[in-house]
């Protein structure tokens, strides 16, 4: 590969929640101690433990040499490189600056686009499982969620519960919703035919889509991503849809999410909104960043990245059902994230999902609570590691703890 996804970085001392882990981490707040002889492996929280695409570095490197960092408006290139980047790998062909807007990060961008469409204390729909960072962010601003399960089909992949989700619509009266695509934690990369389907039910009940696709650039196995705003010219005109550089690229550290809105009287609401705090402006270093990685060589590492992450899963899934058994695990099709189903480990074990867990974090394996994302019984875990070290963990997970 021209890029490296194999050295073990350290991480420590350089502004890592991973592996520097706040006092609030839960295990800590249990008395866990790690074994003698064991390091962590981070495999939780969602970043990745891969150095950067060195075009990221070199765009930043090179504004760093002049001295001045004074107020500033977005280049023209930004918006290029945007309009770039989404037409040749999303196929948007009529992307233009005007409907691209700038936004701190995707959840505080989320909350603005329900203030948009809600009152506080208005209910708004989302499946589950669902992302925790979903669940805080929304309760916090005054939304009472509504979830719509997800199912497994015949081949244990995650589907839409559309009955389920048009009587909840309909008997609780709701107008807004979340949609994760691809969905976090679950992994999946919806198909054209699901999305079509889920936007005919939201237009069918006017219910404005807020769509989180931060995940996009991460799809694996061949699989495709579908913009929510491209399935129909109504998908278009009722969804604030959501990305960034900093989950594709590892970028969280610097801020910077940007959202694209077609609708112009979305787009003027969704401005004053977001205005209303002064808090919602670019860094500079963020927007070089960007540059840097919204290009050719970005691509490529891209690719070279996904492969990778490929492998990591194939491994872990293969690990999984030859090794642990009680454990449950559909495929992702996208992101880097796996969600156990360690239901049937823990009744047939007698163990409390606290015991699972410490057992991990004992022997350096730092996994996630799955409970806060609404699997009862669930663990999500990062596999945006070098292969050695989710082989490591592993191994460690079938010798001590499962």
């Amino acid at each position: 590969m021209k890029y490296d996804f194999v050295s073990v970085i350290d991480r420590h001392g350089k502004d890592s929640i991973a592996v520097d882990l706040p006092d609030s981490f839960s295990p800590y707040k249990r008395g866990v101690k790690l074994r003698e002889g064991f390091d962590t492996v981070p495999m939780w929280v969602a970043d990745m433990n891969f150095p950067v695409v060195p075009t990221i570095q070199e765009a930043m490197r090179k504004r760093l040499e002049h001295p001045t960092f004074g107020y500033f408006d977005p280049r023209e290139e930004y918006f290029e490189k945007i309009i770039h980047w989404q037409k040749s790998r999303n196929g948007a062909c009529d992307l233009t600056p005007e409907c691209i807007g700038y936004e701190n990060g995707v959840l505080g961008g989320v909350v603005n686009a329900l203030r948009v469409f809600c009152s506080q204390g208005d209910k708004v729909l989302l499946h589950s499982p669902t992302y925790i960072g979903f669940t805080s962010s929304l309760e916090n601003n005054g939304f009472d969620l509504v979830h719509s399960p997800l199912v497994k089909d015949e081949n244990g992949v995650w589907r839409m519960d559309f009955e389920d989700m048009e009587e909840k619509i309909k008997t609780q009266k709701i107008h807004a919703t979340v949609f994760c695509s691809p969905h976090n934690p679950a992994g999946r990369v919806w198909e054209e035919w699901e999305i079509k389907k889920a936007m005919e039910l939201f237009k069918k009940y006017d219910v404005y889509v807020v769509s989180d696709e931060i995940w996009s650039d991460i799809i694996l196995y061949g699989n495709h991503h579908v913009p929510t705003q491209s399935v129909s010219e109504d998908a278009k005109n009722r969804t604030i849809a959501f990305y960034a550089p900093s989950k594709t690229f590892n970028l969280a550290g610097l801020v910077g999410s940007y959202h694209i809105i077609y609708n112009s009287w979305l787009r003027d609401r969704m401005e004053k909104e977001s205005s209303l705090c002064r808090y919602n402006e670019m860094n500079v270093m963020s927007m070089y960043a960007l540059l840097g990685a919204y290009c050719e060589e970005g691509e490529e590492w891209v690719k070279e990245m996904r492969q990778v992450i490929g492998e990591n899963v194939d491994f872990a899934c293969e690990y999984i059902d030859k090794h642990f058994s009680g454990v449950k695990v559909s495929k992702p099709q996208g992101t880097y994230m796996l969600f156990l189903d360690c239901t049937q480990w823990c009744k047939e074990k007698g163990k409390t999902m606290d015991e699972l867990l410490d057992a991990g974090y004992e022997v350096g394996v730092l996994w996630q609570d799955g409970r806060a994302f609404h699997g009862e019984y669930s663990i999500r875990m990062n596999l945006a590691l070098p292969f050695s070290r989710v082989k490591e963990a592993f191994e460690r997970l079938k010798a001590y703890v499962f």
